[in-house]
């Protein structure tokens, strides 16, 4: 059970799960379904980076249910409460797009809105380049068709790891540290982040969220990561948000993403690198602005 769990009394949300298939098996993916009172905008879909869950939406989510929009933030396979891929499967990205289109058509979704974080956007960048493609457009959050190589040694250097720590504060202490560019400046906020990140085992130590397996894209050589061939196929409306000092998105990389292809709009988050949380209130009232524009 995630420690935010325990406070939280009454899920807000609908907690859903779809079978979807994977080389040499199935497995389930969780998602939360936050349906408003009277539905007065589009469904969202929200996806979350490598080594986060959907819950990571649950504030924001809660803010665009009030508006009247429908949000449903999955737990990508591997992560959070959804189940793991099989020996014989790898976690990459057209094995989450294959997911992500199974809970498309048990929904019955023919068309979204989506908000993808790091690997969430990537996932989004993938299927938007489909043909047929269900979504309408895209709020991307600090990420971009070109990775330099350097940010990506820096989270594979952790992600394998098996992180396990004896007390909660420990474990809070950690996540400071492991996400330090996140720019968050208050402490009750660094602790409902850890609360998010991190589950209790029966022996009552406390460990991350996620298939340490996840890390096996970074074994081998890396390279920065070229999908500027993708990006220029893209069509839909992009909003791009940049953490100012993030290293994963360079500031010439979300220039140019303002330049070509779809030629996104460009939003810097002053005070984090990679990535914004979309937990605190200026963030959320982005969010929400770009969801009520409808463009």
């Amino acid at each position: 059970m995630l420690a935010v769990d325990a406070a939280l009394g009454e899920k807000p949300y609908l907690e859903k799960s779809v079978c979807c298939l994977h080389m040499g098996g199935f497995h389930d993916m969780v998602y939360s379904d936050w349906v408003p009172k009277k539905q007065m905008g589009r469904t969202i879909l929200c996806v979350h980076g490598l080594t986060r869950s959907g819950r990571d939406f649950d504030r924001v989510a809660a803010a665009l249910c009030a508006e009247g929009f429908r949000v449903i933030a999955p737990d990508i396979v591997g992560r959070g409460r959804s189940g793991t891929l099989g020996p014989h499967a790898t976690y990459e990205t057209p094995q989450y797009i294959s997911d992500i289109a199974a809970l498309l058509a048990a929904e019955h979704l023919r068309e979204v809105d989506w908000i993808g974080t790091s690997m969430g956007g990537l996932i989004g960048m993938g299927l938007a380049g489909l043909q047929g493609q269900p979504i309408r457009r895209m709020m991307i959050n600090d990420v971009g068709p070109f990775i330099p190589k350097a940010a990506l040694e820096r989270i594979g250097e952790y992600v394998g790891r098996d992180w396990r720590f004896d007390s909660f504060d420990d474990a809070v202490n950690h996540v400071r540290l492991a996400y330090e560019p996140f720019g968050l400046t208050r402490d009750e906020d660094w602790r409902y982040l850890a609360a998010l990140s991190l589950r209790q085992d029966v022996d009552g130590t406390w460990t991350n969220t996620y298939d340490r397996r996840i890390a096996d894209a970074f074994k081998g050589d890396i390279a920065d990561v070229d999908l500027w061939a993708l990006w220029d196929m893209l069509t839909v409306p992009i909003l791009l948000l940049r953490g100012a000092e993030s290293d994963l998105l360079p500031s010439d990389t979300a220039t140019a993403m303002t330049e070509r292809g779809p030629r996104a709009h460009l939003v810097e988050v002053p005070g984090c690198g990679h990535a914004p949380t979309l937990m605190v209130p200026d963030q959320i009232e982005t969010v929400v602005k770009w969801a009520a524009s409808g463009v």
